[in-house]
């Protein structure tokens, strides 16, 4: 077991004076506000980072972004100075929270302090870390542009060692978890501030760019002052299909998907799936279950081809790729087929266009950005983070709602558009 972290001398005398509480009146903010943050893409992991400010004095922290994840992991090493830090004593409120009431005994270590076990979902290590809390600072914004900063002042967090920062983006001092649970940023900020729990995300599809994740309701204007929240289509969240046991958990979101188009062409033996679709942002393109794949690529493939299109060698990770070069004597080129992710109903689907379905290698070569996952893959489709950028999607954790927009680039606007600093 890892050791526990101690941090500035003034905190341990502080914790020495002070007793380990909730606030009885936790700051409110009124219900049109909501919280935002930026988000950006990392060139050569692909992963997705925000900035949280934290500590006191507050320090801006780059932390990769987990769709999934349970909470917020921090390094807490030599580095974590803060007045305002304080461990979770075990039995305490904070770490019945984090380890849900009624689910035995709870993880401690030899000093008495709660423990959780943050994970490095990109390299698959996990640590054991002490619970904690600490300041936390996010900027407030009407819809339109941020507004002053919002402090929560005892958020809860996981410390981690340094060594489970390996695998992420450059700079990222851990992870924020927006699963569902208890500890996760989306329950923990509208609990402390008094606002529904709903957060959406839009992904930015560049590095050169800056997208956006917003806690709370809309509106959610981007430039040209179009309130996308307006656009959404709704599909339920289902609870993991993929559980052996009805014990496990898991913090992560699935839709169900009935069938996949193609130029509404069904493909075949995609059927229910196991397991569903999870939305992940730790993928970079979206996982199809070996058959789903085969069966996907060839329809993929027969429809590309019927435009005379040369396929050419693959480009690592991604399997099919065609050359963007026209035929002699072409004087348009190149449609690339419209895929549908059919959900509910046939009226209700999820369409996929060019822009997030094949990724530009170079000049001349395009490849479809879907990966065969394996024939053991838990979960028969994985939406990964190509396929959601410029989408809104909106997590409504009240009525486990999913709202999503397909491409923003179609309403002339996109994802790098809501305005960080000044009015329209």
């Amino acid at each position: 077991m890892a050791s526990s972290f101690q941090p500035h001398i003034f905190s341990l005398i502080f914790l020495s004076l002070t007793s380990f509480s909730i606030p009885q009146t936790p700051p409110i903010i009124h219900p049109d506000i909501a919280l935002v943050l930026p988000l950006t893409k990392h060139a050569s992991t692909l992963q997705y980072v925000t900035i949280i400010s934290q500590r006191t004095p507050l320090v801006p922290l780059n932390v990769t972004v987990d769709l999934g994840g349970q909470f917020l992991w921090l390094c807490c090493g030599s580095r974590y100075i803060s007045s305002s830090y304080r461990p979770a004593r075990c039995g305490s409120t904070q770490c019945s929270l984090a380890h849900g009431a009624g689910r035995g005994r709870s993880k401690c270590n030899n000093n008495g302090t709660c423990i959780l076990l943050p994970e490095n979902v990109f390299t698959s290590k996990v640590s054991a870390g002490d619970l904690s809390e600490d300041v936390l600072s996010l900027q407030s914004t009407d819809g339109l542009n941020p507004k002053n900063a919002v402090t929560v002042p005892h958020f809860l967090f996981s410390c981690a060692p340094e060594s489970l920062l390996r695998g992420l983006a450059g700079g990222a001092e851990g992870v924020a978890g927006l699963g569902h649970g208890g500890i996760g940023l989306p329950t923990l900020l509208s609990t402390a501030l008094n606002f529904t729990r709903k957060f959406a995300v839009c992904l930015p599809p560049s590095t050169a760019t800056t997208g956006v994740i917003f806690f709370g309701d809309g509106p959610y204007v981007f430039f040209p002052g179009i309130d996308v929240s307006k656009l959404l289509t709704f599909t339920p969240l289902i609870k993991n299909p993929a559980r052996v046991y009805a014990t496990e958990k898991t913090y992560e979101y699935f839709i169900r998907v009935k069938s996949i188009l193609i130029n509404g062409k069904q493909v075949s033996n995609n059927g229910n799936g196991i397991g569903g679709a999870k939305i992940s942002t730790v993928s970079p393109y979206t996982l199809l279950e070996t058959s789903i794949y085969n069966s996907f690529t060839n329809l993929f493939l027969k429809e590309m081809m019927a435009q005379n299109v040369s396929r050419v060698s693959s480009v690592p990770p991604l399997g099919v790729c065609f050359s963007r070069k026209p035929p002699d004597g072409a004087l348009s080129w190149l449609a690339i087929p419209v895929i549908d992710l059919v959900l509910q109903n046939e009226k209700v689907f999820w369409r996929i266009f060019e822009t997030n379905s094949m990724v530009v290698m170079g000049d001349d070569v395009i490849c479809l950005g879907f990966l065969d996952g394996g024939v053991n893959q838990r979960t028969a489709i994985v939406i990964g983070g190509f396929q959601m950028e410029d989408n809104l999607l909106q997590f409504d954790l009240e009525s486990s709602m999913l709202g999503f927009t397909s491409s923003l680039l179609l309403r002339e606007t996109s994802c790098a558009n809501f305005n960080f600093t000044s009015s329209f």
